[in-house]
């Protein structure tokens, strides 16, 4: 934590040495060791890694870096641990370097990055998620590449344009607080710098 982020009131969640105040989404212990003071998602024993406190409008930061191939996600507003990919949003990671729904710095599923500002594979790449009321947005690398209002969002299965998506409620719906975590999606990914603040 730097002097400047400790003024403004930013908290770390991850202390870099263990798993204090994190758990796997099912209760379970977490599995996975800390590896060279990096969070580790993969074979952690549950489908997610979750902070144990819930938040609401924050903005989240950390530094992610991926193998040559790698699906996780950054799970957050997530309102039921036993669903998370129903209860909750995801900002996508993911190693190939395209610009749809599914790809890195998306918000799943829902609003495609304007652009694939990941580092490449080996080196960290900058995350930092904002939600404040309905309003959500996700920068990689100090840029904005996708954002969307859920209060716009009122069609269940349905983006703005019209085309489907996976989710069974309307966006608009969705929880306005939840868990944070990190996705074990079957490959191995690490996570550190992982800081909040509450707005």
């Amino acid at each position: 934590m730097t002097a400047a982020e400790k003024e403004e009131g930013w908290k770390l969640l991850f202390n870099g040495k263990n798993y204090k105040g994190w758990m796997c989404s099912n209760g379970k212990k977490i599995a996975a060791p800390i590896e060279n003071g990096a969070l580790v998602p993969y074979k952690s024993g549950g489908y997610l890694i979750v902070y144990d406190k819930e938040f609401s409008d924050f903005k989240f930061k950390c530094d992610v870096k991926m193998p040559e191939e790698c699906n996780s996600g950054i799970f957050f507003r997530v309102g039921d641990l036993k669903d998370p990919v129903q209860s909750g949003f995801e900002a996508q990671v993911l190693s190939r370097k395209g610009t749809g729904m599914h790809d890195f710095g998306a918000i799943y599923d829902l609003v495609a990055p304007s652009e694939n500002r990941a580092s490449a594979p080996g080196e960290w790449t900058h995350v930092e998620i904002t939600c404040k009321g309905p309003h959500i947005s996700v920068a990689v690398n100090g840029k904005v590449v996708a954002k969307l209002n859920a209060d716009e969002w009122t069609v269940p299965g349905k983006r703005l344009d019209g085309t489907g998506h996976k989710f069974k409620a309307a966006v608009k719906d969705f929880p306005r607080k939840g868990y944070i975590g990190f996705q074990d999606h079957g490959h191995k990914v690490w996570y550190k710098n992982v800081k909040l603040l509450e707005l």
